[in-house]
């Protein structure tokens, strides 16, 4: 089973990017080895369901976060070892050796670069597994999560011909049989071994990378509770993009599904949606949180309308392709999954009394499904009142205080249904009016 979301869901929550500015993957991505920037990668687009595992993995997380280590690994001796493991023979011990006799001619009789970059390469798996060995002791005597690995990778090491090669004076010179029996050993011996030592390193560098920037960033981990309970509890939540965020209490569960949430144009509506919808996919890859607490039932998808655009491609109106999305998350809700669904300012490409009467059917008929999560967003407040009869949706609003003839935003939500209107204050405060008479 996967995480059930879509591209639009992505592209709004700005989850994904390695070089776009204020992605979410790009606050993480810290990492400093190709493979550790692999393995972010895999996480971002695979969240987990099991919440047994989630919390396994936001232990390790934490444990990085507390522990303040560094990656002591040299990124460049990394990368000539893994070169060197990647030109494996699979050849016997005599065809190593003869193959290393031709290379050493060669490298003297011509320009050829082989014997020299299986003497570098020998040099960096040393160096590399030494820094392992002592990575991995540090590890054990921390009383890491990861007790079992490390105890495997430690045991690897301390085989006796592992051990006499770290023991390996790097800067003396190998003779071509020396060089021959490690690169034999290396590479046909202890192949997979090798490579679960570099898959391990890469791991290091991830959850060395997160733990710094949960550390930096003050931010917690969520607890994942089981799908059935269908509660999302979280305290002091916010953005983790912005700086300085201001922070919200947020409570759903089966029997308070649905948020039916007011407020004026700026006063934070977007954002809070947003800043749930990226808490619950962060606490799905067992990352950290830009919260005080948080705790979430694990959903089995989630799925976002804060950004429709219309298609001239498909010659979609903005007011059909709003329909169209929330056709998609009725599909989604109706075949029996967990999900969270958010929509911003619904039906907002139509008129007043159209927006009103669909506003107010689709969350009456959202409403229903109680093992869904929903957070439903208007300007149009009257919809608010026609609602208040359904037992199982609370109203929130953000406020918006008026500072003589301007509006200043708290960004802090409210229980209740807004009752701000200032949209003709904002249009006359720009002076709009006067300057279309003068």
């Amino acid at each position: 089973m996967q995480f059930n979301t879509d591209k639009q869901t992505v592209d709004e929550l700005n989850l994904l990017g390695k070089f776009r500015q204020g992605s979410v993957y790009h606050l993480f991505n810290e990492v400093k080895t190709r493979g550790g920037e692999q393995l972010l990668d895999q996480m971002f687009r695979n969240p987990l369901l099991d919440a047994n595992s989630i919390n396994q993995r936001s232990s390790i997380f934490h444990f990085f976060q507390q522990s303040n280590l560094g990656f002591s690994f040299d990124v460049q001796q990394l990368n000539i070892m893994r070169e060197y493991l990647d030109g494996g023979t699979g050849k016997n011990a005599l065809a190593t050796a003869s193959s290393m006799i031709i290379q050493k001619l060669l490298s003297k009789l011509t320009r050829d670069e082989r014997y020299k970059k299986s003497v570098q390469g020998l040099q960096a798996t040393i160096v590399t597994l030494n820094r392992s060995h002592g990575m991995l002791e540090l590890l054990q005597q921390l009383k890491s999560p990861l007790a079992e690995r490390v105890n495997q990778l430690i045991h690897l090491l301390s085989d006796k011909q592992l051990e006499k090669l770290r023991n390996t004076d790097i800067y003396a010179e190998l003779s071509v049989t020396t060089l021959s029996q490690y690169d034999h050993l290396l590479k046909s011996r202890f192949p997979a071994e090798m490579e679960n030592l570099l898959q391990f390193i890469y791991e290091l560098d991830l959850y060395i990378a997160v733990g710094n920037v949960a550390r930096k960033k003050g931010f917690t981990y969520a607890k994942a509770l089981a799908p059935e309970m269908n509660v999302l509890k979280a305290s002091n939540l916010a953005h983790p993009c912005i700086d300085k965020a201001i922070g919200n209490n947020v409570f759903m569960s089966e029997d308070q599904n649905v948020i039916f949430l007011t407020g004026a144009n700026m006063a934070g509506k977007s954002t809070l949606m947003k800043s749930i919808g990226i808490g619950i996919y962060l606490a799905h890859m067992g990352f950290p949180v830009a919260a005080k607490n948080f705790e979430f039932s694990v959903r089995e998808g989630m799925y976002s309308s804060i950004n429709v655009a219309d298609n001239i491609g498909l010659g979609y109106s903005h007011f059909y392709a709003e329909v169209v999305r929330v056709k998609q998350a009725a599909d989604a809700a109706a075949s029996g999954k967990r999900l969270l669904l958010m929509f911003d300012e619904l039906f907002k490409g139509t008129n007043v009394k159209d927006a009103y009467d669909g506003t107010l059917a689709v969350t009456e008929a959202f409403a229903e499904y109680q093992d869904c999560l929903f957070i439903v967003s208007t300007h149009i407040i009257e919809v608010g009142e026609a609602l208040k009869e359904t037992d199982n949706i609370q109203f929130r609003f953000m406020p918006t205080i008026m500072d003589g003839a301007r509006p200043r935003y708290t960004y802090i939500l409210e229980e209740g249904i807004t009752e701000d209107r200032q949209g003709m204050m904002i249009i006359r405060n720009e002076g709009i009016l006067e300057m279309l008479k003068s």
